[in-house]
């Protein structure tokens, strides 16, 4: 099958040759002008064709008063070709649109999966460059958290709850056998400091801020590419549309009858192509509204989507809260020793001898890559950008037959048109609107009943606004909750609080503020250490006790922080 530029090219030029014959059906002497569209179109000679016009031939839906060029075989082969032909329509119509989406999801996929990376190389360098005895023990708990968070987002049935708890379970022998007890245990007790660590508790409230923002961030994001992959969905059903008898029929009448009287330069009128085009899309035109409030639903949950529910905030950060973690549990070490005895028993120590882990640029080759980001390509004003083209689109559905004729199939204004039996100066049955009850009056096409695809289609777009308004954050606070398939039902509190470890409006601007007072070594004698993430990815090292400042252009460089200042404690 030809594509519609091709074919237009090619029938154009054809349709040149027929300006010198008959425009109208009276004198029609011959056929062959409509013979030779008939062998183009349908790619290659016909047997039977029909040299000059005859009388009475036995058509179905060409019925004319004069004698025609067409057979029953030619009227039957021209039905499959009108419905091909509107389904290329439909094809061509929506392509801008489908093309928008389609690449968007594609960008948006590859973007969060480089987040991803470049969130699992921060924690990597964090690991490498601060806490180097750990760093190769953390590094299958680091890849397979990340691993987690990718695969969620993109719609696997994991359970960010658990994969959360799994990566501080994991945590805890590490941060105990390196730096509150440091020695090599057994297998046997590391497991058990492992299990204990819901217990005691020993990285405090950030397991619990980590899964906090997890829901806030991951959830809305997953059901954003959800809802794209859906639109996708519902462009490729309707662009392969199974069209009713009688509209095959209809547009038979309207585009190639006039080809059986000779008429083949002819275009339908204005008001009998609406009738036609409006009836046989009244099922799609359902769509409307529901398509409307999908888009709608897209644009607030994207809208939504800052601060603290910024997947990329929530990701290149992740590094400084397990930061947190360690230093939390360094702060308690000697209660946590003690809670330790007292569930696990004494170990028996051996000397560590976890090899050492050091990041320089070499170490690029590996994947551990440090990222300078554009601050006008974040993830937020891609979506910004999408979702006001997507915008354009969101009486996409209620005004597409309107549109087909307009700019495809009709004769323009005051031109002579066909109005399914002859040419007229005009159009004068009533013209219908769209949908399925304006059609009760439809002069051209009846149409019947539902359309089962539709109303799937139909049923999963209401699923999905559903989804969508229910990830977009309100107001009141929000708890969450775990569903079956670690699906969650709900998300937490919309605040960007003090636990959160940031400030800021909604504007999406945070900063946040390490300060760590009373662990540092006596010969370093730092009063206050404090770490400052700003708004453009820099940060500043202010350690104002020795009087110094470094900036850095990278978060990932920045991360040392105040634990960094202490290179010989592991």
């Amino acid at each position: 099958m030809m594509d519609a530029q091709t074919w237009r090219v090619g029938c154009h030029c054809l349709l040149l040759l027929a300006l010198v014959g008959s425009t109208r059906s009276e004198g029609l002497q011959s056929c062959e002008e409509v013979r030779k569209l008939f062998q183009w179109r349908l790619v290659g000679p016909v047997k039977g064709l029909q040299d000059s016009p005859r009388a009475g031939p036995d058509l179905q839906v060409c019925i004319a008063k004069n004698p025609a060029c067409c057979t029953r075989k030619m009227e039957e082969s021209y039905q499959i070709t009108a419905r091909q032909d509107m389904q290329q329509v439909l094809q061509t119509s929506s392509s801008t649109l489908k093309l928008l989406i389609s690449r968007n999801t594609a960008a948006f996929q590859e973007t969060l999966e480089t987040l991803i990376r470049q969130a699992e190389n921060y924690t990597s360098i964090l690991f490498c460059n601060t806490y180097r005895n750990m760093a190769l023990e953390a590094a299958a708990s680091v890849q397979e958290f990340f691993t987690d968070v990718g695969l969620y987002l993109f719609g696997a049935d994991v359970n960010p709850e658990e994969f959360v708890n799994r990566f501080f379970d994991s945590l805890f022998p590490l941060v105990y056998n390196h730096i509150i007890n440091p020695g090599d245990s057994s297998l046997e007790y590391s497991e058990c400091i492992r299990m204990a660590r819901r217990d005691i508790s020993p990285f405090g409230n950030i397991p619990k801020r980590v899964l906090g923002q997890m829901g806030r961030s991951l959830l809305p994001s997953r059901t954003f590419l959800q809802a794209l992959n859906l639109g996708i969905e519902v462009i490729n059903t309707t662009d392969h549309l199974h069209f009713s008898k009688e509209c095959s029929r209809a547009l038979l009448r309207m585009q190639y009858c006039p080809h059986c009287q000779g008429l083949t330069l002819s275009k339908p009128c204005m008001g009998y192509c609406l009738n036609v085009v409006r009836g046989c899309l009244a099922h799609m035109a359902e769509l409307n509204p529901h398509w409307h409030m999908y888009i709608l639903s897209l644009e607030e949950l994207s809208d939504a989507m800052h601060g603290t529910y910024d997947i990329e905030h929530v990701l290149l950060n992740f590094h400084l809260l397990v930061n947190d973690a360690v230093v939390q549990a360094h702060l308690d070490g000697q209660k946590l020793l003690e809670q330790v005895n007292k569930i696990c028993g004494r170990p028996i120590r051996t000397p560590t001898q976890s090899p050492r882990c050091s990041f320089d640029g070499s170490k690029e080759k590996h994947g551990m890559k440090i990222f300078i980001r554009n601050g006008e390509e974040t993830l937020a004003n891609r979506r910004k950008e999408f979702i006001n083209s997507l915008r354009l689109y969101r009486t996409f559905y209620g005004g597409l037959a309107d549109q087909l004729c307009a700019n495809e199939l009709a004769a323009g204004d005051g031109l002579p048109c066909w109005n399914g039996e002859d040419i007229v100066k005009s159009y004068t049955q009533r013209v219908v609107g769209n949908g399925i009850k304006a059609q009760s009056g439809n002069p051209e096409v009846k149409v019947k009943g539902t359309d089962p695809v539709i109303n799937q289609i139909i049923d999963k777009l209401k699923h999905v606004i559903q989804l969508l308004q229910g990830r977009s954050p309100k107001p009141s606070k929000w708890e969450l909750h775990m569903g079956s398939g670690g699906d969650m039902a709900e998300l937490v509190s919309g605040g960007c609080d003090d636990e959160d470890g940031c400030r800021g409006s909604g504007s999406g601007e945070v900063k946040r503020t390490l300060k760590v007072t009373d662990w540092m070594p006596d010969e370093m004698n730092l009063s206050d250490v404090k770490q400052i993430h700003q708004t453009d990815g820099s940060s500043t090292l202010d350690t104002t006790g020795a009087g110094c400042t470094a900036t850095t252009e990278t978060m990932a460089l920045a991360l040392m922080g105040a634990v960094m200042l202490l290179p010989g404690l592991w």
